[in-house]
């Protein structure tokens, strides 16, 4: 095998190794929005009607407040009295008023 053929497998080589240590972190990283988990005050930007932004919900639970979670987590979230996470904005716990 000539120089130049092993010098472009070792760089095949690595080059393939960077690439799969660099898509591994993105994908460990991937979030998504988890409606009804945050407690008051706790919640990610852009909760629903009565709020403006991250920290504004005014309820535990609140369901049209969300949070970051990892990705495929949200439905498994358990919260009292049976609540669960929902990947869309929910009906329950809103605020009064």
């Amino acid at each position: 095998m000539s120089n130049t053929k092993k010098t472009l497998a070792v760089a095949g080589a690595v080059a393939a190794a960077l690439t799969a240590s660099m898509t591994a972190p993105v994908q460990a990283q991937a979030k998504e929005k988890c409606y009804g988990v945050s407690l008051a005050g706790k919640n990610d930007c852009a909760a629903g009607p009565g709020t403006t932004c991250a920290g504004s919900s005014t309820v535990d639970y609140q369901g049209n407040a969300w949070t970051l979670v990892d990705a495929g987590t949200c439905a498994d979230i358990e919260l009292p009295d049976g609540r669960m996470g929902s990947l869309e904005a929910l009906e329950r716990d809103l605020p009064q008023g």
